[in-house]
């Protein structure tokens, strides 16, 4: 399957888990909530959802492995691989914040293919395919032009555990504060990535962040002619828990308040 058909398969699989999500919004009970670590937690609305997306995403690619936050499927040594977060924002959501997506990336040997982020709420549907422009509901998006970290609106996210380096994160967030037009903290890196994919933000940065929190909204990110980076500036950013995601423009600006915290 080309890559512009199976992206279409994928937006439509996303727009699924996420009717049933939206269902439960209006349903859910506290109660239902399982902790996986004191800030860590999930539901029975993840688990269903993630179950919802690993079926239809099976139908599309028979042969592909998965990398999902609930686990409900163990295969990692595919050719291609999906990465999904069938519920970014579940605190949000639990708490009646109506922030949070599907995340959906497809990687083929490791390399991302194809990337969607679906915010439920909004019906915003970002994705992008190799080879093409992000889009956001079908209409191409494009990172934000602006040069100056003084003009710039960033976004990021606190931990929720491995706080050893928390007191250079302050730091580097006290930095933001005072050389920026402001900071945002939406509580899903998936929508933090989509909204700096089409110039909302104009920069995202966090540490503590698995692949699934990642993969897709990175990859709208690059294809909408952003830079993603680790904190040293590699570009092999999907597996090593840190992300800077910029319109390319401050990036070098961003990534140097942030290395000056850890010199």
């Amino acid at each position: 399957m080309e890559l512009q058909n199976l992206t279409q398969s994928v937006i439509s699989i996303a727009k699924e888990a996420g009717a049933f999500i939206r269902e439960q919004y209006f349903l859910f009970n506290e109660k239902d909530v399982q902790t996986k670590s004191r800030n860590n937690l999930v539901s029975y609305v993840d688990l269903n959802a993630e179950k919802i997306l690993v079926e239809r995403l099976k139908q599309v690619l028979p042969e592909s492995g998965f990398i999902t936050e609930e686990k409900t499927i163990s295969q990692t040594n595919s050719e291609w691989q999906w990465i999904i977060d069938p519920l970014d924002g579940t605190t949000n959501f639990i708490h009646g914040i109506p922030a949070f997506a599907v995340s959906i990336g497809l990687m083929q040997d490791r390399k991302m293919k194809a990337g969607v982020v679906y915010e439920i709420m909004r019906d915003e549907c970002f994705s992008a395919f190799d080879g093409s422009k992000s889009q956001l509901n079908g209409k191409t998006i494009y990172v934000s032009e602006r040069k100056t970290l003084a003009d710039s609106l960033v976004a990021t996210g606190f931990p929720y555990e491995k706080y050893d380096y928390l007191p250079k994160y302050l730091k580097a967030l006290e930095n933001f504060m005072q050389n920026t037009r402001g900071i945002r903290r939406i509580g899903s890196a998936a929508v933090d990535l989509a909204y700096t994919a089409c110039g909302r933000f104009d920069g995202f940065f966090e540490y503590n962040l698995n692949a699934w929190d990642v993969a897709a909204g990175a990859f709208i990110v690059q294809q909408a002619g952003g830079r993603v980076t680790d904190f040293s500036g590699k570009e092999n950013y999907i597996f090593v828990r840190e992300i800077i995601a910029t319109n390319d423009l401050i990036h070098q600006e961003m990534q140097k308040v942030i290395q000056n915290q850890n010199s």
